[in-house]
């Protein structure tokens, strides 16, 4: 008789021990497809660390123009970045926040507006980390590097009864260019002003951030930045972009800082978590061999009767070890299938515990992203493949001592 067909009666008529294999196969396979659903979820939630929190890398030092600025941003790694270039101004028909605090008050200073010229004013360490915050309008985007428009301060844009929209005249130090700027936002720095008496162009209140072209404009003599801001995916792509520095400053003539705290406080939890599903995936396989062939083993030793009269009958005996391969094999998939549906249920629970979102550090309205938990059609087929070399090793190994029985051994041996 063909042994498939065999074990196809054999799991029918043995309806309790197939209840059993099923049993432990469901259990298998959801504790499986639960620790490939959380490798999955935390894969997803790293990249969009990567992309959302990043490793903020500051380059600074003699040489640095926006022109390799723009070169290191272009490099692969890079997702975002933003160069800094500092120019005091004067102001055409705006009052410039004075310091209240007694001191050299007549004194001649520098102009008193301080622009920042930047691509991006979303990374800077100010914005990133919440001690600025826009209360009106928006930032300064990539979008506005050909455009004359200013972030401007809160007490300033008081001061001077400015809003979104407004226009604001920048005036150049010998008074020789005029550059007039679109007020887009405004922004609160928490910084307090100081008690002693500061020069106007130091004060928090005149701060104003405008794109990088803006400053050109103002001053087409400005030439190095200050600094310059990149947000690459992790700490090891800092590596290559040192390395992209150097060749294009020069060894030791910058400095490159790495500020990843945010992302390691962020990303090493779901390391973790990462590192605990795949022990999760290896441990099961392991244990559902190791329990499945318990008892496939139990089962043929209580089948030795069956085995002998098929032996005797002229049966081969690597068919024997087929059919009980195809029993629990035809048991494993339907498994699969039910683990589908309680896996999803089970990982997803672990998963809002495991995978909480969590506020970035220093900016509380800024929340990793939740974990995502779906049931992708490759964690099947995973789970499946497993599930099928764990009933191929459960009942191949036990099966092996089939090798060694002989028809009349079985027959008389004293139960």
């Amino acid at each position: 008789m063909n042994f498939v067909k065999r074990a196809g009666q054999s799991l029918r008529a043995r309806k309790a021990g197939t209840a059993v294999l099923l049993a432990i196969f469901v259990v298998i396979c959801t504790l499986l497809l639960g620790g490939f659903l959380l490798q999955g979820a935390t894969a997803r939630q790293e990249a969009d660390a990567q992309r959302t929190i990043g490793v903020d890398v500051t380059v600074s030092g003699k040489g640095l123009t926006p022109a390799v600025a723009d070169r290191l941003g272009s490099s692969p790694q890079v997702h975002r970045y933003t160069p800094r270039l500092r120019l005091d101004a004067e102001g055409r028909g705006v009052q410039p926040v004075r310091s209240d605090a007694p001191g050299s008050a007549g004194a001649r200073t520098q102009p008193p507006l301080a622009l920042t010229g930047v691509r991006d004013s979303g990374l800077l360490l100010p914005f990133s980390y919440g001690s600025n915050r826009i209360t009106a309008g928006r930032g300064i985007t990539p979008e506005d590097a050909v455009r004359a428009v200013v972030l401007v301060e809160r007490r300033l844009a008081d001061r001077n009864g400015l809003a979104v929209g407004d226009t604001l005249r920048a005036r150049s130090a010998d008074g020789s260019r005029t550059v007039p700027l679109t007020v887009v936002g405004i922004y609160r720095d928490s910084t307090p002003d100081p008690s002693r008496w500061t020069p106007p162009h130091l004060l928090p209140g005149n701060m104003l951030y405008v794109p990088v072209g803006a400053v050109r404009r103002l001053d087409p003599g400005a030439a190095d930045l200050t600094e310059a801001v990149f947000r690459i995916g992790s700490p090891e792509q800092a590596e290559r972009l040192h390395a992209e520095a150097r060749r294009l400053l020069g060894a030791g003539s910058f400095d490159f800082r790495v500020n990843d705290k945010a992302y390691r406080d962020q990303v090493r939890p779901i390391q973790r978590v990462a590192t605990f599903a795949g022990l999760i995936v290896r441990l099961i396989a392991l244990a559902g061999a190791l329990v499945l062939g318990l008892v496939v083993m139990l089962q043929i030793r209580n089948r030795r009767d069956e085995l002998g009269v098929l032996l005797s009958l002229g049966e081969k005996k690597w068919k024997l070890i087929g059919q009980h391969t195809v029993e629990v094999a035809a048991v494993a998939l339907p498994a699969v299938a039910v683990a589908a549906l309680a896996g999803h249920i089970a990982a997803g629970q672990a998963g809002d515990t495991l995978l909480a979102p969590s506020a970035r550090p220093g900016s509380p309205d800024a929340p990793a992203a939740p974990p995502e938990m779906r049931v992708e059609p490759s964690d099947l087929g995973k789970v499946a493949g497993i599930g099928l070399g764990i009933s191929l090793v459960s009942t191949v190994v036990p099966g092996l001592g089939i090798l060694r029985l002989h028809p009349r051994s079985i027959l008389t041996a004293d139960e």
